[in-house]
């Protein structure tokens, strides 16, 4: 199994890099990094974005190891670190971005998404084949304009839709599927 398998580090290792241990410290942050990046993939518009966000995410473990009360809690403390890295950055390229200024209507699966427990959500749609995931992602997670959906992944409006459609459908119907849908 390659890195990507492999368990969180565990109980011990977080205590002991509380604790100051250097050599604890220095595992904890080499064993998190495949989980960290592997979920900033699936959150984040561009490869770039993800390293970044699982490196930011690397700097705040090992700034404020210390402050993670449950120790067990590790992999759950990460994923909100990236998820809200992921978002950051989103918002930033957002107001920087080519497309900032262009008005975005909120889809109205949003309204049904944001009913859903959100763990089936994200399920679903890390569960889906990469090309339709980045689409949906800088689509319906991050607000991105159609258009500027199909420039950044130089795809054609119509293939964009396509794209976006189909992804749609995928987790419409795993969370059906799941029992959470509607």
């Amino acid at each position: 199994m390659g890195d990507t398998a492999a368990a969180w580090p565990g109980e011990q290792l977080v205590r002991a890099a509380q604790d100051g241990d250097a050599e604890a410290v220095r595992a904890l942050v080499s064993g998190s990094y495949p989980h960290v990046l592997r979920f900033a993939k699936t959150l984040c518009a561009t490869p770039q974005d993800a390293e970044d966000a699982a490196q930011e995410a690397l700097i705040i473990l090992y700034s404020r190891i210390g402050m993670l009360r449950a120790t067990a809690a590790l992999g759950s403390w990460m994923f909100r670190i990236v998820r809200n890295e992921c978002l950051r950055r989103a918002r930033g390229a957002w107001r920087t971005g080519p497309w900032a200024g262009e008005p975005v209507c909120a889809p109205t699966e949003d309204d049904v998404l944001a009913r859903l427990e959100a763990e089936a959500v994200v399920g679903a749609i890390v569960a889906l084949p990469e090309d339709l995931r980045r689409v949906l992602i800088m689509r319906d997670v991050q607000g991105w304009s159609g258009r500027a959906v199909a420039l950044e992944l130089g795809l054609s409006v119509a293939a964009m839709k396509s794209r976006l459609h189909r992804a749609r459908a995928q987790v419409r119907a795993a969370l059906v599927a799941g029992g959470s849908g509607a």
